[in-house]
């Protein structure tokens, strides 16, 4: 660490264990009492680590809250490569949720959705292959990945009939900048009831409804907080289309979750099979596209009084 700027002034430098993430994590405390966000990466992610932190620098002029950007470089001899940014203080979403009021949990969710409007403002680059032949290929592989895999959930048939039945949802889809990995364990809730957005690690271009696919996390924890997301995104309750394109997101999610967690051990693959139970309920086989957990007749004006 010793070639990154302003590493003489760190007085505490303490390892992150927690995420998903490939980069090593340090919570850093400056002698000028600062506190800092710092990531370390193999120097072969260069490019994929300056382009995610080159994004995160608009997406801070846009006023995103979030771990803001401060500098970018490489160390340790030039064999890794590293981002610093400011630490957003406070505890995850998925911890802090349930112990708020569901007026405050619809709240939170509907800043979230204004906040992934922002975040979706910033368009896709031009000659970006079409949605549809792109996400189409990518759901085919996951279809025959799943069947491969050789761990099954029941009721696999209904999310693979539904993917099948509804891949034309996908034709003529916008795109744009995406977070990539948009949930409640993303998310900061700050002592004052604020919301930060953290991991911008898996972004990437496509079908803004897309990154609803992990929305599941968040209706998990906290159906107001999911049903608040959806709201403020649209400015009121989302259309039909989109809750068709939602069923389809997350099965496809779904599949692709099963034979992700077979690295990970057991532990993870009976989290996955329960979510794809949860899906199904949800969803009432795919019988309906309107998830049980979406509140309807959530009014905030009456549960505020």
């Amino acid at each position: 660490m010793k070639n990154i700027i302003g590493y003489n002034s760190f007085l505490k430098i303490e390892p992150i264990n927690k995420g998903w993430s490939n980069d090593k994590k340090y919570y850093i405390e400056t002698t000028e009492g600062r506190k800092l966000l710092l990531r370390v990466a193999d120097i072969s992610h260069y490019s994929r680590k300056k382009a995610e932190f080159e994004m995160m620098k608009q997406l801070a002029t846009l006023g995103v809250p979030m771990s803001q950007p401060l500098d970018f470089g490489t160390c340790d001899k030039g064999k890794k490569v590293y981002s610093l940014l400011t630490w957003c203080d406070g505890e995850d979403a998925e911890v802090v949720l349930p112990r708020l009021t569901e007026t405050e949990q619809y709240e939170l969710g509907v800043n979230s959705g204004n906040i992934l409007r922002l975040i979706h403002s910033i368009p896709a680059p031009k000659g970006q292959e079409a949605w549809s032949s792109r996400f189409n290929r990518k759901t085919s592989y996951k279809i025959e990945k799943y069947k491969a895999c050789g761990i099954k959930f029941s009721g696999d048939d209904k999310i693979i009939n539904y993917i099948e039945n509804n891949r034309y949802l996908l034709s003529d889809r916008p795109q744009c900048y995406q977070h990539g990995d948009y949930h409640v364990g993303n998310m900061i809730i700050a002592p004052d009831n604020t919301l930060s957005i953290i991991d911008f690690n898996r972004q990437d271009f496509g079908d803004p409804w897309e990154e609803f696919n992990r929305i599941v996390w968040s209706a998990t924890v906290s159906p107001h907080f999911a049903t608040g997301q959806l709201n403020g995104y649209f400015g009121s309750k989302p259309p039909s289309e989109f809750f068709e394109l939602l069923a389809f997101y997350i099965s496809s999610n779904t599949l692709s979750s099963i034979y992700w967690a077979i690295p990970f051990g057991e532990k993870e693959i009976v989290t996955m099979k329960n979510q794809a139970k949860d899906v199904l309920s949800w969803f009432d086989k795919m019988n309906k596209p309107i998830p049980t957990w979406y509140i309807e007749d959530f009014d905030i004006q009456t549960m505020s009084q």
